[in-house]
Order: C-alpha cells, then structure tokens, then sequence
C-alpha cells in the first residue's frame, strides 16, 4: 500500500456480501440501529459492524449518525433505490424456487397479444389433462435464449429462415378485413374494397416502421384490391395486435386482423369477416421451439403435443393450407 497521501484510492472490485446489503436495509427503513437489530434478531453492536463493513467495502459513508437519530447520506439513499428492487427480485425468484422444488413445470415465452389471444383461453383444458404440471407463461416481445434461459418452450412469429431451424410450424396466416355485428348493422353496407372509406381502419403503429409488420398493413391490402388510393374515414392506431381486436370488438372501427388470432372470435359471432372473398395471405407463421435441454422432459412433451393439437383445431379453423414448399420442421 502507497504511504503517498495523495495517491490516487484504489477501488474495490470485491462484491458485497449480501448480508451486509440486508443489515443496510433494515437501518435504512427504520432510520435506528436498535429498531433495525430487533427486525434481524441481532444484536445491536453486529448490526453496527455490519454497516460499517458495508461502508469500508463502499469507500463512503452511507449513514450521517446523530445523538437520536440516523440519517442516510446521499449516496446511501442511491444505494437504498438500487439495492430494494434487486433484494426483492432474488427473494422472489427464491420464493419461486422452493414452490416449484419437485414439481413439474413448464415454462413458456411468447408474445403479449399471442398470449392473451391465443394461449390462455385454450390452458384450461390442459391444465384439466394435466393438473399436476405447473405452467409458467412469460409474455414479452424480449426474445428469449432457449440455451441460456429457464424457459423451456418459445412461441415465435416469424418469417421461415435460419433464426426457425429445429422449430415446429403451428400455423400460417392470412389477413382478413373484420367488424363488430353491431357497427355493421348500423353503417352504410360494404360490398367492395372502396366501401371502406367510409369507416375508420384500425392499424398498428408500427406496421410502417417495422419491416416484417409491414406485411400486415393496410397499404399493402389496398395495393393488392388495387385501390392504392383509398383513404378512410379516420386512422386508429394501437401498439399490439390484442388492443386492435378489442377496439374492433367495441366497434371502433375495421381491422385487417390475423387469422389465427381471432378464429375463436370469428367463430363465435363476436367479430364477422367482411369481404371474405380478399383474405390477404402473409408469409408470416407462428413456431414452437422446444429449449435444448428441455425435449427429453414428460410434462415438456405433454404441453408440446398438446400446442400442436390446439393449433390443427386453429388451422382447420381458419382453412389454412401450407404452401407445400414450407415443411412443418425445419431443420
């Protein structure tokens, strides 16, 4: 160690202990060692050491200690912002642990709109077939590593490439032009593609900024009726393709809407298919990926093969037939 005052400090690098974290915490939320200590069942004299470890290892004082009263430093209250939600997130995922500790699961990623949409009316009947499997479903336009992560199968909606090798085809997708009964009964009739310039069209916001959605405008549906031209009543635009079925559903507008997405809708009566006769193909398709370490698993198999019984009763739904140059693995 340098005996030059002026000596630059040298930083440690060392991480934390997460003891120390949780004695600096209780201190924090009580502003008092003894209300601190009495939390942690120690000692008031462990508790104060701890702090001061912690202070040492920090190079700052994160504590201002007065007769009767303690108050956080300016950077102990930077610290306190950052180190709540971690310490919250480890107990959490902790807490998750033990409840799952020797039971089967299953983890899911896919989409927001998909899942809402698509997968979670359809879990009841598994879990019905399978109520001993637990089932986790994460729902985040974050795509997910199946080699890095915990999750075990991934939902994807995709074009065919390279980024799909080794996955299972569930179903493709065709466009269709869709309204509410009641909005229909009460506008002018639609009988051709110009009809819809008396509505409101309901679109993505980003179908015109991002390359694979722009497949799922409305331009493109204009160009192929060949009225390029067209221009509604009004724009509606939402970020996800869940918010534009349910502004369809109010009968805000028309929606250029995916097939697979609204079969049950459509089935229903909820929504009508207007003009069924200029359906727009997409070759856009929705994937399972199955995670490496994940295949050999029973619950794993179970909720795979049953995705896929879900999604025949979907393509059958919708009349979807594969282009016969798309093969179901693509490996």
């Amino acid at each position: 160690m340098s005996n030059d005052p002026n000596a630059p400090a040298i930083q440690r690098t060392r991480p934390v202990a997460v003891g120390h974290w949780r004695a600096f915490l209780a201190v924090a939320r009580h502003l008092n060692f003894r209300a601190a200590a009495d939390e942690m069942a120690l000692t008031q004299s462990a508790v104060s050491r701890q702090i001061q470890a912690l202070e040492e290892e920090v190079g700052v004082p994160l504590f201002l200690r007065h007769t009767r009263a303690v108050e956080l430093t300016s950077a102990g209250a930077q610290l306190q912002r950052a180190v709540v939600p971690a310490l919250e997130r480890m107990d959490a995922a902790v807490r998750l642990v033990r409840q799952t500790a020797g039971r089967k699961s299953v983890a899911i990623t896919t989409w927001a709109s998909f899942a809402s949409m698509w997968l979670i009316p359809r879990m009841e009947e598994f879990q019905h077939q399978h109520p001993g499997i637990d089932l986790r479903i994460d729902a985040s336009d974050v795509s997910v590593d199946l080699d890095t992560s915990d999750v075990d199968i991934a939902l994807r909606y995709a074009l065919p490439g390279p980024g799909m090798q080794g996955a299972r085809r569930l179903c493709g997708e065709q466009l269709a032009v869709v309204a509410s009964p009641w909005l229909l009964k009460t506008a002018p009739p639609i009988r051709k593609p110009a009809d819809l310039a008396q509505f409101t069209l309901i679109e993505a916001g980003d179908a015109h900024r991002t390359q694979h959605l722009e497949w799922l405008s409305w331009r493109r549906w204009f160009d192929v009726q060949q009225c390029p031209k067209l221009q509604p009543q009004r724009w509606l635009y939402f970020n996800y393709a869940h918010q534009i079925v349910q502004a369809t559903l109010s009968g805000q507008g028309l929606a250029l809407a995916r097939m697979p997405l609204i079969a049950d809708a459509l089935a229903s009566g909820d929504l009508i298919e207007v003009l069924p006769g200029h359906r727009l193909d997409s070759p856009l398709a929705y994937w399972m990926l199955v995670g490496p370490r994940s295949g050999h698993r029973p619950e794993v198999q179970a909720f795979s093969a049953w995705l896929e019984t879900q999604a025949a009763a979907t393509r059958a739904a919708i009349g979807d037939v594969p282009d016969p140059d798309t093969q179901d693995h693509l490996d």
